[in-house]
């Protein structure tokens, strides 16, 4: 069925960078566009429920390069389920990003909105692309449109932080992901989007291991060891381009392009049948614990919560290799879920930033008493990272344990446990330092007790926002349950 909202979908955020440009010198203009176009993206996002809920699949044909080759979207659940992230975490990180900006009197706003604005339309590109010719140019735009937000500052970090994100990024897709496609093309004859995949039969099992190697290490914003590195490097941008890298587009990109591989290329009974995906099965097993290691010795807190992402990505991978119905629900509901409760925490960061200045864990003590609503929510979104009730964290990490006894990996299950015990240790002692440790004798006499001393609200709002939204998604995680289950019957 032919429908160009997917194709409006892109061009909507594009227009509105346009917009951003043209006005760059009424920065409160500027600011509004930005805003608007989120709000507009999002509500056209959510105009695509009622035909894919009716079983169609809104689409759009732009070009066929070559015979049997076309490139175009097609909308099904697991691209509108990211889209409605993106696009809807889009909204409360304009906000939070003005505030931000401003408040932290950030040079070259105008650029800074014009690549997020960019970035954005590029992950609604990768949502809806019908072939994986599609998603690897819209893939690229995004990994090229995030580096100058990365290199924002552009202190010497910055853009050492920089050039190490666009070298792991372009390295891996070029050299791993981009041979995958090919592979695929040559084998199968078709990077058309196929339920059930498209490699059935067609290679031999060394073959469609070596195959899906080169699809989940050439995907490399999944962020698996070892090509993880570029993610805690990305860590020198403000924080509202660390909530766009770890929440909005850019790791949920990568984890959604491993799923959609393995259920519309690879073949999820393919997979299971044939244990190709072994390899990468323990792989992520290891990222998650190691990464979870590495996260307990980093007193700087971005950077704690950057291989907290690492690990938590790493889940959303080894449900997708378990190649079982549990497993494959598990996967696909961490990433809303992660991405709610991640950038509640990133937005936390922020805020203590904007505030104080503070961003080491161990300077934290006592500031829950002046900063009641960051701290709360940190507690909230640590929670649902954790996968505790009654957040939604807790549904994803659910399945993902299922999926786990359905394969009667019970060794796998182990890790999974003992990732939550240390997602526990790493996080919440955060939380008990505000709260239960008193503030050092300087601060304290500087205000009168109970004073408040948060961020500006355009900070506070969005993150209570998102901290509430780790609630919401954990009662009305079934909603998301019934969209995803058709394809993992």
């Amino acid at each position: 069925m032919s429908n160009p909202i997917p194709a409006l979908a892109i061009c909507l955020p594009l227009l509105g960078a346009l917009l951003v440009l043209a006005n760059k010198d009424r920065p409160n203009l500027r600011d509004g566009i930005s805003l608007v176009t989120t709000v507009l993206l999002f509500f056209l996002v959510l105009s695509l429920y009622g035909p894919v809920m009716a079983g169609e699949q809104p689409a759009w044909q732009f070009i066929s390069p070559i015979p049997g080759l076309a490139m175009g979207f097609r909308v099904e659940p697991l691209g509108l389920m990211f889209a409605t992230v993106a696009s809807g975490l889009w909204i409360v990180t304009t906000v939070y990003a003005i505030g931000y900006m401003r408040r932290n009197k950030e040079k070259r706003h105008t650029m800074f909105f014009f690549c997020f604005a960019v970035a954005i339309a590029a992950a609604m590109g990768v949502a809806f692309s019908a072939d994986l010719l599609t998603l690897f140019v819209f893939y690229e735009a995004l990994t090229l449109s995030t580096y100058p937000l990365v290199a924002h500052k552009q202190t010497k970090e910055a853009r050492r932080g920089a050039k190490i994100y666009l070298a792991f990024l372009l390295t891996t897709s070029i050299g791993l992901l981009l041979v995958a496609i090919i592979a695929t093309y040559a084998t199968a004859g078709t990077l058309q989007f196929t339920p059930g995949g498209v490699l059935t039969d067609k290679l031999s099992v060394t073959g469609l291991t070596i195959l899906v190697c080169l699809f989940c290490f050439g995907i490399g914003k999944a962020a698996l060891m070892p090509v993880h590195r570029w993610l805690p490097s990305a860590m020198v941008a403000p924080t509202p381009v660390s909530a766009l890298l770890h929440a909005v587009a850019v790791v949920k990109a990568g984890v959604f392009t491993i799923v959609k591989v393995v259920v519309y290329i690879i073949g999820v009974d393919n997979l299971a049948q044939t244990g190709a995906g072994d390899i990468v099965l323990w792989t992520a097993a290891f990222t998650l614990t190691f990464a979870s290691v590495i996260a307990l010795r980093k007193d700087n807190l971005k950077a704690r919560l950057a291989y907290s992402t690492v690990a938590q990505l790493a889940y959303v991978v080894l449900g997708a290799m378990l190649a079982n119905s549990a497993g494959l629900l598990g996967a696909s509901m961490q990433i809303p879920m992660h991405a709610v409760g991640k950038i509640t925490l990133f937005f936390c960061a922020g805020s203590i930033y904007v505030a104080t200045h503070k961003t080491e864990i161990s300077q934290l003590d006592g500031l829950g008493h002046r900063m009641p609503f960051t701290f709360a929510a940190f507690f909230i979104g640590s929670v649902s990272i954790i996968g505790l009730p009654p957040m939604g964290g807790a549904w994803s990490k659910w399945f993902l344990l299922m999926g786990t006894a359905d394969a009667q990996q019970w060794i796998l299950m182990g890790l999974l446990l003992l990732s939550s015990l240390m997602n526990i240790a790493y996080l919440l002692p955060i939380v008990g330092r505000g709260f239960f440790r008193p503030l050092p004798a300087e601060e304290a006499s500087r205000l009168p007790a109970g004073t408040i001393e948060e961020s500006p609200m355009t900070c506070v709002i969005p993150l209570s926002v998102t901290a509430a939204g780790c609630v919401a998604l954990f009662l009305y995680a079934d909603a998301i349950h019934d969209f995803l289950l058709p394809l993992f019957p």
